[in-house]
Formats: structure tokens, sequence, C-alpha cells
């Protein structure tokens, strides 16, 4: 009985990776139709900013309680959140939506290989990686400028898998998201301002779409991930995120009419396999882990896990955190 509710817990994580995939990709979709009229980096800080303002509101988190180590990890994912942002949206203004996130993907598909253990492990992110290679070769020519900033969003979105695993530990609740969205708002927005105020000025109606953006591919993205890495390890998550092009690719098809191909539908099938694969993997493997660990009731606390420390307490996790 004592285990049913980390069950549940693990039952529901890749719902929730699901959810925030297709909200992030449908933010994206609504980012792109506004870039004629403002530019990537004034909606990625919009995106941002609102999500900072927003979260503190409703979170209102204690600032003198938080230790020095918790603060180094909140600033860490706000830089994060910084240079995510500015380099995936400017990446989608010069590739398709599908590809940018097929690009973006190698970062947390990087992270999946390091954390793997098992050669299923290790079978599972190639079939993977076999359908991100597929995906991001449709026959033309990529702009090199947007394979270059999706590189560089890949390797941003990596270290965001990681970091925000260990921000959801340290802190009890929201308080580190909304830290760290603060942190990145107050690098991003500034940047934004000086080069894209005045676009923003002439339209202020972008202020609404940035807004959108900012509850789609933040507020609901954001939180989701933080309460799915709390459940599951970031080996899984990351794999599971392999289904971000093909939700991206039917988002780019419904709302930009970007139509897909044969070879992207091959693509599609590869990394919706790997990501059933690496669920059943995960779950098959959490008996002897639990046993092992002598029955944690702490969701997604044992094998696997980017954070040896493992997870909190509700008590202590606002003041203290695990020991680094």
């Amino acid at each position: 009985m004592k285990d049913s509710r980390p069950l549940r817990g693990r039952e529901l994580a890749p719902l929730l990776v699901l959810a925030q995939i297709s909200s992030l990709q449908l933010g994206s979709a609504v980012a792109k139709e506004a870039y004629g009229t403002v530019g990537a980096t004034a909606l990625a800080g919009m995106r941002l900013l609102f999500s900072a303002v927003v979260m503190w509101a409703l979170v209102r988190p204690r600032l003198r309680t938080i230790a020095a180590h918790q603060w180094r990890a909140a600033i860490a994912l706000g830089v994060v959140f910084a240079g995510m942002n500015a380099a995936y949206f400017k990446a989608i203004q010069h590739l398709p939506i599908g590809v940018a996130s097929t690009v973006e993907l190698l970062g947390p598909l990087a992270v999946a290989v390091a954390l793997s253990r098992h050669v299923r492990d290790f079978l599972c992110v190639l079939t993977a990686v076999a359908g991100v290679l597929l995906l991001a070769a449709p026959g033309a020519s990529l702009p090199v400028g947007g394979l270059l900033l999706g590189g560089l969003a890949a390797v941003f979105r990596g270290a965001y898998v990681l970091l925000n695993r260990r921000v959801g530990r340290l802190f009890d609740g929201w308080s580190g998201l909304t830290v760290a969205l603060a942190v990145g708002a107050c690098l991003l927005t500034p940047v934004a301002a000086a080069t894209e105020g005045g676009a923003v000025v002439r339209h202020p109606a972008v202020l609404g779409t940035g807004f959108l953006v900012a509850l789609l591919s933040s507020l609901i993205p954001y939180s989701l991930d933080t309460t799915a890495l709390r459940r599951m390890d970031a080996r899984a998550f990351g794999v599971l995120l392999s289904l971000s092009p093909a939700v991206g690719a039917g988002v780019g098809f419904v709302l930009l009419h970007e139509h897909i191909t044969v070879r992207q539908g091959c693509a599609i099938a590869l990394v919706v396999v790997a990501s059933v694969w690496s669920v059943r993997s995960a779950r098959s493997g959490r008996p002897a882990d639990r046993s092992r660990d002598g029955g944690s009731a702490e969701p997604g606390g044992a094998g696997g896990s980017a954070d040896p420390a493992g997870p909190p307490s509700r008590r202590t996790a606002g003041r203290q955190g695990p020991a680094e």
C-alpha cells in the first residue's frame, strides 16, 4: 500500500512530458506566426518576462530562506533559460519547427546517452538518434545559421534537463523554478528591449501574443517538466523528449501548412518506438531499484537519478536541500 502513490506518480510522468511537448510546440507555432510583426528576440524576451511575472505573483518565493547552493542552482538554470529561449526562437526563424525541434533534441539525447547504464538503454537511444538524424536530413539544404542556432539550443536544452531536475529537488514547490525564470527574464528582457523594443511600441497588440507564447511555451511546459522530473529519471525524460519532432511536425502541418514527407514519417515512427521502449524499460527496472534502496516513498529518487542525493523532504526543502 505504501508504494501505490509513487507508482501512480511514475505512471503519470510520461503523460506530463507529452503534455509539455504539445504545449511547447503550439507556443512555437504562435510565436513563428508573429515573426512578421516582431522579431524572435523580442518574443523570447516577452516569453520569459511574462512567465516570471505570473509565477512570482502566484508563488511569492521567500528569498531570505534560500541557501547559497540553492541560489547557485537557480541562477544557473536562469542563465540556461535565457540562452535556450533566445537560441531556439532564432532557430525557428530559419528552420521548420519540426527540424528545429529535432536539432534541439540532440541535447537531451546526449544526456540520455551519458546516463545509460545498460545495453538496452543504449540501443533505445540509438533508435531515437536514428530517427532524429533521418528527420534532420530532409534532402534539401538547410540554412547553416539556423542549424548552428539549433545546435546552441541543444546544448542549453541538455543542461536544462539536468539543472531543472536539480532545482526541483533542492526547492520546495515552485520556488526554484520561479527564481530561475526571474533570473532568465532579467538577463534576456533588456537585450530584447534594446534590440527590438521599437517594434513592440509600434505594434502593442503583440504583447498579447507574447503572453500567449509565455503561457504555452514556458508556464505550462516548465511546470510540467519540474513535476515530471521528480517522478522519473533524467535518462527516460531525455528519450521521451524525442517525441518533440513528431509533435512539432504535426503542429507545423496543421497550423503553418508545413507538409510531412515520407522520410519524416519514418523518422517519427522511429522516435515513437524509442520513446515507448524507454518508458517500458524504465518501468521494468524500477522494482529492483526500490528493493535495493529500501522502498523510498519519494517518486523518482532511486536508480538512474541524475542527482544521487535524492529529493529533499517537504519540511526541509525550502531551507536546506541535500548536501552537495
